[in-house]
C-alpha cells in the first residue's frame, strides 16, 4: 500500500503537465490574481475536497439521484462562471465580499460601539474570508472538471468506485494523488501572485488583470458547457501525439503493478482476471490449497448470500442442502473459459444429479450488461444450463468465498464443508473423481466416468481487454484519454496480442466505442477468436477481415459481417488451424467492444 500511496502522490504532481489539464489551466492561474493571500489556499481546499469526494462517490450519487454523470459538469460551469463574474464586475465582487464578511462574523459576539472619534474595527477577517471563500468556490468547480490522463493507480480506484467497492485504501490513494496535484497548483498561483507584485507595471494594472481573468473564466465556463474543452484536448494530442505520453510511465513499473494486483484481489471488488489453468490458491479458512485430488477439510462453506435473482430454481440455502454434495460454479456468460466448462458440468449434472449432486451456478458479472437479469436468463436458456443459477451482481458470494477467478469450482460435501477447489479449466478427471468420492462418503454408489470431448485449444494469445481499466497491448500513435472521444491512429501493424484503433473512438473503463464508424485491428495467434459485444441501439454492424481478406463464416459471421442484436460473446474467426494473423474489424453504428478471447 505504501508503494501505491507514494506513486499516487508523485503521479499527482506530474499531472499539472498533462495535456488534459490545458483547457482548465486558466482556472488555476486565476487563483493567484486578487483576493488576498487566502485565495490560493481556498482554491486548494475546494479542489481537494471536490475531486476526492466526487471521484469516490460519483457513481453512488448518479445511481441514487438517477442523473447523468455529466450533469455535474454544469454545476462546475455555474461555479466557474460565478467566480468569473466576481472577478469581472466590481459590484458582484462587493456583494460577494459583504456576504463573506457576514459569514465570517456569523456566531461571533458583536463588539461594543467604538467611542466617538475612535477608529472602527478592521474588516480584515471578512476580507480574508472573502478571498478564501471565493477560492473555495473556484476549487469546487475545478475539482468537478479536473480530467487528468490517469494511470493504472487512479484507474484502479475509479473502477472500484464504479462498482461501489470503495475502501479506506481508495480514500488514501485518492487523497495522496489529489494532494500531489494541489502542490504544483498552489505553487503556480503563488508564483503568479509574486510575479505581479514584483513588477510595478503589473501592480498598477492589478484590477485590469483581474477583470481580464474574469472574462477568461467566463469563456472557459462556456467552453466546458459546450464540451469544447474536450475538443481542444483532442486537437492538442492530434498536433502533438507524444505530448504527455511518459507521464504515467512511472506507474507501469513492476513494483506498482504487483502492488495493484495484490490490492485489487484483496479488496474483492470488480474481479480482475480469467484463468485457463489452476494457480496456487486457497479457500478462506484453509491452511493450504487443495491439490492433486487430495480431499482436505477447508472449512464450512459460506451461506448463499448473493441476494440476486434465481433461475431454474427457487432460492436455495446451504443449510437446506445438507446431505447433498454441492458444486458451486462461479461463472459469467460471456467468459469463453467458463463456456468451455459447460459440457463437463452438463455431463456431471446428468450423471450424478439423481445420486445427490447439486450444481449451483453463481453468475458474477464481468461487464455491466451481464448484470441485466433478462440477459442472464436468456443466456441460461440458450446455453442449455438446467441447474440452479443465482445472480451475484454485487459480488457478495464472490467475496464470501474470497474468489478471484472465472471459472472457479468449489466442491462441498454432505456436511456442508468445502473439500476441494479448482480454478480455471482442465483437470476434469480429477474433479469428477472428487464428485464420486464425496457422493460415496454420503452413502451413494457411483462408478465409471462420463465421456466429454475435450476442447481444441491452440491459442498463443492471452485474453485481451479493451477498456482502460484492464486493457493491455494498445499500440496507438495517439496518447489515449479515458472516457474522451479522440481521433486515434495506429502506431504500427499489430503483433501478437497487440491492437490499435483508427478513427474517432471513446475508450471507457470496460469497452471501446466508435463515434460513427471506426476500425480496430488485432494481432493474434489462434484458431478461433471471440469478442464480447454489446449493441447500443440498432443497426450496428461489424465487417470482419483476416489478413486483408473477408473473414469466413462462423455461427455469428455471415458473408464477412456480424450484426449484433444482443449482448454476449460472438465468434468472429474459425480457422482450420492455429496461426499468426491480423484481424481487422470495421465497426459501424452503436456497438461496444469489450474483450477478445481465443481458442
Amino acid at each position: 500500500m505504501a508503494i501505491l500511496l507514494a506513486f499516487a502522490f508523485i503521479s499527482g504532481i506530474v499531472t499539472i503537465l498533462s495535456p488534459c489539464i490545458l483547457p482548465v489551466l486558466p482556472i488555476v492561474l486565476s487563483g493567484g490574481v486578487g483576493g488576498g493571500k487566502a485565495r490560493p489556499l481556498g482554491v486548494v481546499a475546494g479542489f481537494v475536497s471536490s475531486f476526492t469526494f466526487f471521484t469516490l462517490a460519483l457513481s453512488a450519487i448518479v445511481q441514487a439521484l438517477g442523473i447523468p454523470a455529466d450533469a455535474l459538469r454544469f454545476v462546475a460551469v455555474a461555479l466557474i462562471g460565478l467566480f468569473g463574474l466576481v472577478m469581472l464586475v466590481p459590484r458582484f465582487a462587493l456583494v460577494f465580499e459583504r456576504l463573506a464578511s457576514r459569514l465570517a462574523n456569523l456566531g461571533r459576539r458583536q463588539p461594543a460601539a467604538a467611542p466617538s472619534g475612535a477608529p472602527s474595527a478592521p474588516a480584515s477577517a471578512g476580507v480574508a474570508w472573502s478571498g478564501f471563500g471565493s477560492g473555495v468556490v473556484v476549487g469546487l468547480g475545478l475539482g468537478l472538471v479536473w480530467t487528468p490522463c490517469v494511470g493504472p493507480i487512479m484507474a484502479s480506484v475509479i473502477s472500484l468506485a464504479l462498482s461501489q467497492h470503495v475502501d479506506g485504501g481508495s480514500v488514501f490513494i485518492t487523497l495522496a494523488y489529489t494532494i500531489g496535484t494541489a502542490l504544483p497548483m498552489f505553487a503556480v498561483m503563488i508564483g503568479g501572485r509574486a510575479l505581479i507584485n514584483r513588477v510595478p507595471g503589473l501592480v498598477k494594472r492589478t484590477a485590469g488583470i483581474q477583470r481580464g481573468f474574469g472574462a477568461l473564466l467566463l469563456v472557459v465556463a462556456v467552453a466546458i458547457g459546450f464540451g469544447w474543452d474536450r475538443k481542444f484536448q483532442t486537437a492538442v494530442l492530434a498536433a502533438f501525439p507524444n505530448y504527455g505520453s511518459g507521464l504515467t510511465a512511472l506507474e507501469t513499473t513492476t513494483p506498482v503493478r504487483s502492488a495493484l494486483k495484490t490490492r485489487v484481489s484483496a479488496v474483492g471488488g470488480v474481479p480482475t482476471q480469467t484463468v485457463m489453468s489452476s494457480p496456487a490458491g486457497a479457500f478462506t479458512g484453509a491452511s493450504e490449497p487443495s491439490q492433486g485430488g487430495v480431499l482436505s477439510d477447508l472449512g464450512t462453506a459460506p451461506e448463499l448470500v448473493a441476494g440476486g435473482s434465481w433461475f431454474n430454481s427457487p432460492s436455495l440455502t446451504m443449510t437446506a442442502l445438507r446431505g447433498k454434495v454441492v458444486l458451486v460454479d462461479f461463472w459469467t456468460y460471456s467468459c469463453v473459459n467458463c463456456l468451455r466448462t459447460l459440457p463437463y458440468l452438463k455431463a456431471w449434472n446428468e450423471a450424478y444429479a439423481s445420486k445427490g449432486l447439486v450444481i449451483i451456478g453463481v453468475h458474477s458479472p464481468e461487464f455491466a450488461f451481464e448484470k441485466v437479469s433478462a440477459n442472464v436468463q436468456k443466456a441460461v436458456r440458450d446455453l442449455g444450463v438446467t441447474w440452479p443459477v443465482v445472480q451475484d451482481n454485487d459480488y457478495k458470494e464472490w467475496n464470501a468465498y474470497s474468489n478471484n477467478y472465472w471459472p472457479a469450482h468449489y466442491f462441498i460435501d454432505a456436511r456442508g464443508h468445502v473439500r476441494y477447489v479448482h480454478y480455471g479449466e482442465g483437470e476434469y478427471d480429477t474433479s469428477e473423481k472428487v464428485i464420486q468420492a464425496l457422493l460415496a462418503e454420503a452413502g451413494h454408489s457411483v462408478g465409471g466416468t462420463v465421456s466429454v470431448a475435450p476442447p481444441d485449444i491452440q491459442a498463443q494469445t492471452p485474453e485481451t481487454y479493451l477498456g482502460y481499466a484492464r486493457g493491455t497491448g494498445f499500440a496507438s500513435a495517439v496518447v489515449p484519454i479515458g472516457d474522451k472521444v479522440l481521433d486515434y491512429k495506429p502506431a504500427r501493424v499489430p503483433g501478437n496480442a497487440e491492437w490499435n484503433l483508427d478513427g474517432r473512438w471513446l475508450i471507457s473503463g470496460e469497452y471501446v466505442f466508435p463515434e460513427g464508424a471506426g476500425v480496430l485491428a488485432l494481432g493474434f495467434h489462434a484458431k478461433n477468436v471471440y469478442l464480447v459485444v454489446a449493441p447500443h441501439g440498432e443497426g450496428g454492424s461489424i465487417r470482419v477481415q483476416i489478413d486483408g481478406k473477408t473473414g469466413g463464416d462462423t455461427p455469428d459471421v455471415k458473408g464477412g459481417m456480424v450484426r449484433p442484436n444482443e449482448s454476449r460473446l460472438y465468434q468472429l474467426v474459425a480457422l482450420p488451424e492455429s496461426g499468426e494473423h491480423v484481424l481487422r474489424l470495421t465497426v459501424s453504428g452503436g456497438i461496444r467492444l469489450y474483450a477478445f478471447t481465443f481458442g
